[in-house]
């Protein structure tokens, strides 16, 4: 599945639009390079959930835990782990949880990433400044339901 958004603000849409339909254990892979809006989206996700704290990149802590929302939200930043190994950050454990895993710089840590995901790739348009291209690919039978559900909704909203 691929479309654009021209802002910010419809970046954040996309993730708000997102959020109603993930379920415990859902993972999310973001791809993009630096400020492509991976975080955008994910401050738009959170804020559906009902996170009532500021979303940050998890650029230097690795893993932010927002627990205040309809479900937990952990968005993981593996940046920093480029030159390291992820499996020692217990990872696991957030993925096989009760809450949505977002992760940013997920090739960073391909040796604990599940084999189900969406995987989400945010790349600038270059025909504005905020402009994203988006292209979603599911990987597993949730997030290919899940993927099915968006295109639904997304359908439903227009």
């Amino acid at each position: 599945m691929e479309f654009q958004t021209k802002s910010a603000t419809e970046t954040e849409s996309i993730g708000q639009q997102l959020a109603p339909l993930l379920l415990p254990g859902d993972l999310i892979l973001l791809e993009g390079d630096l400020g492509a809006g991976k975080t955008t989206f994910t401050r738009g996700l959170a804020q559906a959930l009902g996170v009532k704290r500021a979303i940050k990149s998890p650029t230097f802590t690795i893993i932010r835990e927002y627990r205040d929302g309809r479900l937990p939200l952990f968005h993981m930043d593996l940046y920093r782990l480029e030159h390291s190994s992820a499996e020692d950050l217990g990872l696991e454990e957030y993925f096989e949880g009760n809450g949505v895993s977002i992760v940013e710089w997920p090739e960073f840590g391909q040796d604990v990433i599940p084999e189900q995901y969406l995987r989400i790739e945010i790349k600038r348009t270059g025909e504005s400044d905020d402009g994203r291209r988006f292209k979603l690919t599911a990987f597993g039978q949730r997030p290919t339901e899940l993927l099915r559900a968006l295109k639904e909704h997304l359908v439903d909203e227009s």
